[in-house]
């Protein structure tokens, strides 16, 4: 019985895939993917995505150290707050980032009557959004690292007369940097397959806002080839990724 039940779980999710396979044109496939709305997407995609694990390692590494090693009242509370886009709709995640951040935001309104920066419907916009639904599985990941390693390498080293600085970039970065790079790999594809975030916030203008996800959702509309053949691209990006973190990520938590 548990092996007729995990073999129909394993169908469950395999069905879909081969269904993608069935369908995809193999022999326009490299036609389809060479198309000037595909290049611009992937591109885009890349840049945006890369963005935002630049920016979700500045930000989230120091915030993973804080919540690991800092003792202080409402520690559970931010951690909650972190990690909300997890479970947090994207679009409402997207609605949200608009009412901060948009022209008439909390914040966006005298920012942009200060700076005339506009956030939304912008490629900064995308990198804002990928970050917001991005950044959490890095400082889950650092986060579980540094509450799993072993503190008295730190403290042989602070005997030893290295500085609090020394000690975090030659003993405890080297110590987690397999955890590290997995959280730097899972935000960097999670950022790569956001949509709802980013077509809230950023909108969908080919060109500039427009990244796979959005291309997909609108080729199904317009050219099903091409929906198909980005969705393999993704499908690609995301298993490679995958079986490239192993069980590496999971080991961290």
């Amino acid at each position: 019985m548990l092996v007729a039940l995990g073999l129909l779980a394993l169908a469950f999710f395999a069905l879909p895939l081969i269904g993608l396979l069935a369908r995809t044109p193999w022999s326009k496939l490299p036609e389809i993917l060479s198309r000037e709305i595909v290049r611009d997407a992937f591109r885009l995609s890349i840049v945006t995505s890369s963005l935002a694990t630049v920016f979700a390692a500045i930000l989230g590494v120091p915030l993973a150290w804080l919540l690991a090693r800092a003792e202080f009242r409402g520690r559970g509370l931010i951690r909650g707050i972190v990690t909300l886009p997890l479970v947090l709709p994207p679009v409402v995640g997207g609605a949200a980032l608009l009412f901060a951040l948009g022209g008439r935001g909390v914040i966006g309104e005298p920012l942009n009557q200060a700076t005339g920066l506009l956030l939304p419907f912008s490629t900064w916009g995308v990198v804002l959004a990928n970050t917001f639904v991005a950044m959490p599985f890095l400082v889950i990941t650092v986060e579980g690292a540094l509450r799993s390693l072993d503190r008295r390498f730190e403290g042989a080293a602070a005997t030893l007369g290295a500085t609090p600085w020394s000690t975090l970039r030659r003993v405890t970065l080297p110590m987690i940097s397999s955890s590290l790079l997995a959280g730097l790999i899972l935000t960097w594809a999670r950022a790569l397959g956001e949509f709802g975030a980013t077509i809230t916030f950023a909108g969908n203008l080919a060109g500039r806002t427009q990244t796979l996800p959005l291309a997909v959702f609108v080729a199904l509309e317009s050219d099903r080839e091409v929906a198909i053949a980005l969705s393999l691209l993704m499908v690609a990006i995301s298993l490679t990724v995958l079986l490239t973190l192993r069980d590496r990520w999971w080991r961290a938590l």
